[in-house]
């Protein structure tokens, strides 16, 4: 929990930043960058998490991987690498994210499934979600095999989980309460 604070701390504070230099949204586009080659590639994520990796070696490989990206947020990997705080490079991008879709007046939500929405699915819960939220939403589809079928669907702080591995699970300890 304490990790999700941070992020959120640094994620406001990078986010102040960038609009004091009114570079929010070519802070936006590296954060989304970030989300979607963490997300990529297991040898980044592999990086980050490892103890043995000095934070130079980090530091100098994150660069040159986001290289060309606004100063902002190089300092943001270096300030990380420097609070030994890089493992929640994902999370604090992730977080912008939401915070500077928040500040334009939309949410973004987040819907996991195991296998890629169709379009015309992907239209029903959108419009769904803008009813429920009264905002202007945008939809990122996350695929995860291990829900096995149905969806994850949150919002803000809001999560609705709607997943064969959740009602298994449900079951299994259900039984397992009864006994």
């Amino acid at each position: 929990m304490s990790n999700s604070r941070a992020a959120v701390r640094y994620a406001k504070a990078i986010l102040d930043l960038a609009v004091d230099n009114t570079s929010v949204d070519a802070v936006e586009a590296d954060m989304r960058s970030i989300v979607s080659t963490i997300a990529e590639s297991k040898e980044l994520r592999d990086l980050l998490e490892s103890p043995v990796v000095s934070g130079e070696t980090k530091k100098s490989a994150l660069l040159a991987v986001f290289s060309g990206s606004n100063t902002i947020t190089e300092g943001a990997i270096s300030n990380l690498i420097a609070n030994k705080r890089i493992s929640i490079l994902n999370e604090v991008a992730l977080k912008y994210i939401i915070l500077n879709e928040q500040l334009k007046g939309k949410d973004v939500a987040y819907v996991t499934t195991a296998v890629p929405l169709t379009a015309d699915l992907e239209k029903k819960v959108l419009e769904k979600v803008t009813k429920l939220t009264g905002k202007e939403v945008t939809l990122e589809n996350k695929i995860d095999e291990s829900i096995l079928g149905g969806f994850v669907l949150r919002v803000g702080d809001l999560q609705y989980d709607a997943s064969i591995a959740n009602k298994l699970n449900n079951l299994q300890r259900e039984f397992t309460s009864s006994l």
